[in-house]
């Protein structure tokens, strides 16, 4: 299909792609160079879309009860209703995130926040009990970013259906992305964002628009998915100079090297975690931090600008309800048939460890971050957790309050840490 006529024809059949489209468009620049200049920044996770892990609160009314309460932001909405849910969410919008964090993270010595934000703000599908409000915070959080000093990287992280099964995506445990229509109706969602958010007032700051977060590549039909993402990037592409980023969809970097390539202005977000499988979570100290120093070997072979758009300091998957609500940890054996490698009891909690755990997990960051500052930049997920769940672990700014995270990102306690 030639991108000449996608915007109009975005319920026709997925065809082959090309693999060097040219587009039409106006080529000035946005505020970014990704030749130049690394991304570093922060996630804010848990404020336009929610996972109950980061903001437990939200699920308060169930902490009695677990096995009673709604896994996702559908089902919470679905349960009190959208009157209840608006409201509740209103008052979360109002004040997880403020103009102050802006200006803290730039402190930091960061750059870039990814925003993300679910299909479900721009429109609402039949059946549908999301609520919407989230685009007025989204704006509010560029003109913050803007007076920061801060570039924004729009991350639209749940699509119709649910594309990956994880709760981060608005839709547990279901993947119906790219069945019937569903593609169709993320492609108009991508136009909607890309209509507004590519315009020239917005370029100094929004200088990247994802076109999805995380799909679940190995369940998900190839030909379908590349054809999707090829499809997206032609939408924003179109509105100008816009950078375009698509994930890895959890499959080899390198399978993505026969589509688009840095002259398109595309570039694709890799996630890596270390506590999502058993065999990681088994690990002692050492074999984590060695993985972490190998991951600069994970990136050689892709031929595109490769952002490490989600990753952590976790070396465990103790932080309360990170496996979705009402599921334990495999590290203490209480997720489904794991068995148990330790307690949670003395994890993810930094006003509990000893100097010595502090500077072993610094290390363990800086690890990462010199693995990482080998590919075009990183994005730490996330800003801020709620405290008291085990998540420190997850949170930038209390490791920068306790001198575990690096201020700025480039200091080092350890040097070439990994040799």
């Amino acid at each position: 299909m030639k991108l000449s006529v996608i915007a109009s024809a975005l319920l026709a059949t997925f065809v082959a792609a090309r693999p060097e489209p040219i587009l039409q468009i106006r080529q000035t620049s946005v505020g970014f160079d990704f030749a130049t200049t690394k991304v570093r920044g922060v996630n804010i996770g848990g404020w336009l879309v929610l996972e109950p892990w980061i903001t437990p609160s939200l699920w308060g009314r169930w902490a009695s009860r677990p096995a009673a309460g709604p896994v996702d932001e559908y089902n919470l909405c679905r349960v009190l209703g959208r009157p209840v849910c608006q409201a509740e969410l209103r008052r979360h919008w109002n004040s997880w995130i403020l103009q102050n964090d802006f200006n803290i993270i730039k402190s930091y010595g960061l750059n870039t926040v990814r925003i993300p934000i679910g299909y479900w703000a721009f429109t609402l599908n039949p059946g549908d009990p999301y609520v919407q409000g989230q685009v007025v915070y989204l704006d509010r959080a560029i003109s913050w970013a803007r007076a920061a000093g801060l570039k924004v990287w729009i991350d639209l992280h749940g699509a119709p259906g649910g594309q990956n099964g994880f709760d981060n995506s608005g839709l547990r445990d279901k993947i119906g992305f790219l069945q019937g229509n569903t593609a169709a109706q993320m492609l108009a969602v991508i136009k909607k964002v890309a209509d507004k958010y590519t315009q020239p007032q917005y370029r100094d700051t929004v200088v990247v628009i994802e076109v999805l977060n995380e799909p679940m590549g190995p369940k998900l039909d190839w030909n379908k998915l590349r054809q999707f993402t090829y499809d997206g990037w032609g939408i924003v592409r179109r509105g100008g100079p816009t950078w375009v980023a698509y994930s890895d969809a959890f499959l080899p970097l390198t399978k993505w090297n026969g589509l688009l390539a840095p002259s398109n202005k595309a570039l694709i977000d890799k996630h890596r975690y270390q506590v999502f499988s058993e065999g990681e979570v088994s690990r002692n100290y050492w074999q984590q931090f060695d993985s972490a120093c190998s991951a600069r070997w994970e990136f050689k072979g892709s031929n595109k600008y490769v952002v490490v758009g989600e990753w952590s300091a976790a070396m465990t998957d103790c932080a309360r309800w990170l496996n979705g609500w009402n599921r334990g940890a495999r590290y203490d054996g209480t997720f489904q048939s794991s068995r148990a490698y330790g307690s949670c009891n003395d994890k993810g909690d930094v006003d509990r460890m000893t100097e010595a755990q502090r500077l072993d997990l610094r290390r363990f960051i800086e690890a990462q971050l010199d693995s990482y500052e080998t590919t075009n930049g990183w994005i730490f997920w996330t800003y801020k957790t709620e405290p008291g769940n085990r998540s420190d672990d997850w949170s930038y700014s209390k490791l920068v309050s306790k001198g575990i995270m690096p201020n700025p990102p480039t200091h080092r306690r350890f040097p070439k840490p990994c040799g």
